[in-house]
């Protein structure tokens, strides 16, 4: 039996010199997903305090608690961020590290302003909704975009890989995958979230609401590394709502302002504001709203 597992070891040391794009042996200590996910963690909780704790937090106690957290999370992301750097610096930046850090934690607070508007949204457009204490309690919603508005300010400030963790540890546990570089307005509310991917060069206004199974995506991937810093990903501007599994591809798409877009429409062209979209056959229909007759648009795809 040590012999089968002997011949084991030698076999994986063998891929291991053949593999070697997916080895990570003698250079630079990585950013430790367990660490970031306690961060994120913590986040939530210096976030929406008092909605991720076991106990209750007295408001005389606030100050004191916030300050241990921000403190704890200072030490603790500076020395991620410095690993992140030294990927491509020969010397850990400690003090590039920690200012990076400080400039995060900073940028919290817009965070917050931003995050309240997204609870409204989801309790003002969702009848099921009992109180905002439920939204923010229950909706998996509100965990992916307070990680990922959160992500969007280290993103901001130009820190590698860590982000993309802090999104990606929202996206396994909500089924919700919002790059940290997409931009994201105010009043923001994905229903049910499931299935829901978001680009990294997606902007979207004020006001949207995104059902589950939408995908905000690039036409095509073809170009690999080639496309990067694009814009690759569309515009959905202000007050526009996209029901279930619909696809608006490529980075030159525009959903206009007060749009809709209906279930399963797989759209590839920008459509003006206040139009409605729905899917036909092989393609969509498109009923623009501003010529004040009802006159629809077939598009193939």
């Amino acid at each position: 039996m040590d012999s089968e597992l002997g011949k084991i070891t030698e076999a994986i040391m063998r891929s291991y010199d053949a593999g070697g794009g997916i080895n990570h042996v003698d250079g630079a200590n990585l950013p430790s997903k367990r660490t970031i996910s306690t961060i994120c963690e913590d986040l939530l909780q210096l976030l929406f305090p008092g909605f991720h704790d076991a106990e209750p937090i007295h408001s005389s106690h606030l100050q004191r608690v916030t300050s241990h957290r921000i403190y704890s999370i200072a030490e603790r992301l500076a020395e991620e961020i410095c690993k992140s750097l030294r990927l491509n610096e020969p010397d850990c930046p400690n003090a590039q590290a920690t200012k990076l850090a400080h400039d995060f934690l900073g940028g919290l607070v817009r965070v917050r302003e931003l995050l309240k508007t997204d609870v409204e949204a989801a309790f003002q457009g969702d009848p099921a909704a009992g109180a905002t204490d439920e939204v923010i309690l229950s909706y998996p919603f509100i965990e992916a975009i307070a990680v990922q508005r959160s992500a969007h300010v280290l993103y901001a400030l130009e820190v590698p890989i860590i982000p993309r963790m802090m999104t990606e540890w929202a996206h396994s546990r909500t089924g919700i995958d919002i790059h940290p570089g997409a931009h994201i307005g105010s009043h923001f509310f994905i229903d049910h979230g499931t299935g829901v991917v978001v680009g990294e060069t997606s902007i979207i206004g004020t006001h949207v609401k995104l059902y589950q199974g939408v995908s905000l995506i690039a036409k095509s991937l073809a170009g690999g590394q080639a496309l990067r810093g694009q814009k690759r990903h569309p515009t959905i501007e202000d007050h526009v709502t996209i029901y279930a599994n619909a696809t608006i591809m490529g980075g030159d798409t525009t959903i206009g302002n007060g749009s809709t877009v209906g279930a399963s429409v797989f759209l590839t062209h920008s459509v003006p504001p206040r139009s409605l979209v729905l899917a036909e056959g092989m393609g969509v229909r498109v009923l623009d709203k501003n010529r004040g007759s009802a006159e629809w648009d077939d598009w193939a795809i």
